[in-house]
């Protein structure tokens, strides 16, 4: 575990925010008001008996603190690779001990890059749209909010807490079966909301999946659509109709600054509300260690799509009963990434295409089937990569299907829990394969897949020297750090 550093004011302020005293929390700690303070004001030393009963009497996981340092320390890293701080170079055990000691200020920089960003973004746009390369309008079609909402899930660790619990309560207080899921979600909001759930053709409600009309009291879901689907609808919208102060107060504590990614995180959170009642927290997480983690198994058993277990596998994050940290991906066939969430500190990019080494690009090669990779990331941790693709169907023939690819990986410290690492040499660097975030900030020199220079390298020209690698660049070397 990274080594943390400067606790005192963020267990004073996490104390304050519970609405404890002192006196109060070193009474439930076992330890005097003074001591207490002493922590408090990074005056005493954090031996593991004292971590263990803060953990405790917080209800908290330092190893959770210690992976989120290590996740914004790399966003910083990630940001001042940018041309803008052309020269700078901070190792990363300083930016860990910057987030350490002044998380907020962090916190405050990493927004101030990204409005730089999309001030950049939009610049270009403009600048396109006056060469007559895109319309006006494109300018207002930059979907900003949704970073800003997977912001919110990337420092939560994709896991919300209050929303796993209730839905976990209401699975055993309904006496829910997942064998016969949605005919229990259908009857349920009959009996205890007097709502109809009813059947209607796709053409009927105007391509909508799922309408909700409240007049009626009567959630219309489309025909074709799989069990699975359905019963997530409807999971979703017991979220919305009954569980709404959970659902804002995380809002509130996100600290969304628009009110598009407040919208977006509504129904972001209702998603992950109903994931959580399809599959059950405790009850998922012993059959997917049952199985270890066999995603085929898993989707059978709860009668789930291949790209919700996977997503629902990458939100087990529960302080004291932990599954593996997953991060988890969707791709497109031009390599947009249209959802990403992640309890790692695997690293995606936010603007332009994503590594073409990664496993992701070739799944669609091999549809259906299930790929595997181990790959180094360039801060130097290597990780077990899955990849496999993803179809849903049109109900027109006309109508084109979509596509995608699914990636899930952990670590490769989790690697042997994995079905998946079944017959792999874990232990072999001649297995890893190095790949990056994106070609803008990688940094190895020795990549035949480059398509565009490192921005925060100078370019290296020589006329009478072609080499084997596309973009000879000055400053770095090859190898991983």
């Amino acid at each position: 575990m990274t080594k943390l550093t400067n606790l005192g004011s963020r267990i004073r302020k996490l104390r304050d925010h519970r609405g404890l005293t002192q006196a109060a929390l070193a009474e439930k700690m076992a330890i005097s008001p003074s001591y207490l303070n002493q922590i408090e004001n990074d005056a005493r030393p954090l031996n593991r008996r004292i971590l263990t009963k803060l953990e405790l009497a917080l209800n908290i996981d330092f190893t959770d603190w210690a992976e989120d340092e290590d996740r914004r320390a790399n966003q910083l890293r990630e940001s001042l690779n940018d041309p803008l701080f052309r020269g700078t170079d901070i190792p990363i055990h300083e930016l860990r001990e910057v987030v350490s000691t002044s998380p907020r200020l962090a916190d405050r920089f990493l927004q101030l890059f990204r409005a730089y960003q999309r001030l950049q973004v939009d610049h270009q746009t403009l600048a396109e749209s006056i060469a007559g390369e895109e319309r006006i309008k494109a300018l207002h079609g930059t979907q900003f909010p949704y970073e800003e909402v997977r912001d919110f899930f990337y420092r939560r660790n994709n896991h919300i807490e209050s929303l796993d619990r209730a839905a976990e309560q209401l699975f055993e207080a309904q006496a829910f079966s997942i064998d016969d899921l949605e005919p229990g979600l259908t009857e349920y909001l009959r009996q205890q909301h007097d709502i109809q759930v009813k059947l209607s053709s796709f053409e009927e409600r105007r391509s909508l999946q799922k309408h909700y009309d409240a007049a009626s009291r009567t959630l219309y879901l489309t025909k074709p659509s799989s069990p699975a689907r359905r019963a997530f609808h409807i999971a979703h919208q017991i979220a919305l109709l009954v569980y709404p102060d959970l659902i804002q107060q995380e809002l509130e504590d996100a600290e969304l600054v628009s009110s598009q990614a407040q919208a977006i995180c509504r129904v972001g959170l209702a998603n992950y509300f109903a994931g959580a009642l399809l599959m059950p927290y405790s009850q998922f997480l012993n059959n997917a260690k049952r199985l270890r983690y066999d995603i085929g198994c898993l989707s059978g058993l709860y009668g789930t799509s291949f790209e919700q277990v996977c997503h629902r596998l990458s939100t087990m994050q529960r302080p004291g009963d932990k599954g593996v940290p997953f991060y988890f991906v969707r791709v497109d066939m031009a390599g947009n990434i249209s959802k990403r969430q992640s309890a790692t500190s695997f690293h995606f990019a936010r603007l332009g295409g994503v590594c073409p080494l990664w496993n992701v690009h070739e799944a669609f090669s091999s549809p259906g089937t299930i790929l595997r990779q181990l790959a180094r990331m360039p801060d130097g941790k290597t990780y077990l990569c899955l990849a496999r693709t993803v179809h849903e169907h049109g109900t027109s023939y006309l109508q084109p299907q979509r596509k995608f690819a699914i990636g899930l990986g952990c670590e490769i410290s989790h690697a042997h829990k994995l079905i998946y690492s079944t017959g792999l040499n874990l232990e072999d660097p001649e297995a890893v394969e190095p790949i990056g975030v994106s070609c803008r900030v990688c940094e190895r020199k020795d990549c035949p897949q480059r398509a565009f220079p490192p921005l925060s390298r100078r370019l290296s020209i020589d006329e009478n020297s072609r080499s084997a690698y596309p973009y000879s660049f000055e400053g770095a070397d090859s190898g991983e750090e």
